[in-house]
């Protein structure tokens, strides 16, 4: 049997995407070519591999468990015929979308671009806002590196967690809080507290655990962005929790103050999230390591 590496290529899409439409968007190609080809593609494994169920298609187990092995040979073929050929960082000129949490653009990102100016000038960074909902830019290419406490659950999603970080309370200069000799779970159950959530949540694994010392807390507001959320705690007694790298350098600038958080809690993880496409990506690669440099010298990791 003539092996064709189209079907390949097309194979591998068709498990990224999960749909006819979204492998001839990645390729390049008609939908009608794409249905071709999976039909090709089940003719020759004698294999079903995405079933629809609803609107929406499934991978067959057989499709699951040699996707990572069709990804990888992919990888290994696209090796062979177009070898790597060493980065010129003095001419290369490509433009990065990154969509980081806030608080991470302000503290890490003016390092990163330093060192991504100093070693390749050609090079621009383009920071997004995190979206109030998942969406699949990342997966579609138009987002090329993710950082923020979320680890991605998509099998195409790599992660990296690069550091983590405590969870402490920030409040304004003179809050109630700041002249008692503790700060108790009772009393940060008692206080009033403001959320940080792009959807909204009025809720989240605090409130678990508040629960399991059978406490509760009363949140009047949430915000969407760790910056906002601590222009409301500096004009009020509302109290936020949140990750003491990212809020560190903000409070001092807001004459807030920060008290440790009376909870047994797990640090905040860090985590940097690419699609596998770039794994081989040389430039890729190099903005990945210098992500992971500017994330520790500013301390966010």
């Amino acid at each position: 049997m003539q092996l064709d590496l189209n079907l390949l290529a097309a194979l591998d899409a068709l498990l990224e995407e999960g749909s006819v439409a979204g492998a001839a968007a990645r390729l390049h190609v008609t939908a009608p070519a794409m249905s071709r080809s999976l039909g090709r593609i089940r003719r020759t494994t004698g294999d079903q591999i995405l079933v629809r169920t609803g609107r929406t298609m499934t991978p067959t187990p057989y499709a699951i468990a040699v996707r990572e092995q069709v990804h990888d040979l992919l990888q290994q073929v696209q090796g062979v015929l177009a070898p790597s050929r060493e980065l010129d960082l003095t001419t290369l000129e490509r433009t990065f979308t990154l969509r980081w949490h806030d608080s991470l653009v302000a503290l890490s990102g003016p390092a990163l671009l330093a060192a991504v100016r100093g070693q390749a000038p050609g090079v621009r960074l383009r920071f997004i806002a995190e979206s109030s909902i998942d969406t699949p830019e990342l997966r579609r290419g138009e987002v090329d590196l993710e950082a923020n406490a979320n680890r991605p659950t998509a099998p195409d999603i790599r992660a990296e967690n690069v550091g983590e970080s405590r969870l402490v309370i920030a409040v304004r200069q003179g809050h109630p809080l700041t002249r008692v000799k503790a700060v108790t779970a009772e009393r940060y159950a008692a206080a009033e507290h403001i959320t940080i959530s792009r959807r909204g949540n009025l809720s989240n694994a605090l409130d678990d655990a508040l629960a399991r010392l059978a406490l509760t807390r009363t949140v009047v507001a949430t915000a969407p962005t760790e910056a906002a959320a601590l222009e409301f705690a500096r004009h009020s007694d509302l109290l936020i929790t949140a990750p003491e790298a990212t809020t560190r350098s903000a409070v001092a600038d807001r004459g807030l103050v920060l008290l440790p958080l009376p909870l047994e809690l797990p640090a905040a993880p860090m985590y940097l999230s690419w699609h596998q496409r770039y794994d081989t990506d040389h430039a890729h690669t190099w903005l990945r390591e210098l992500a992971r440099t500017a994330l520790t010298i500013s301390g966010a990791s």
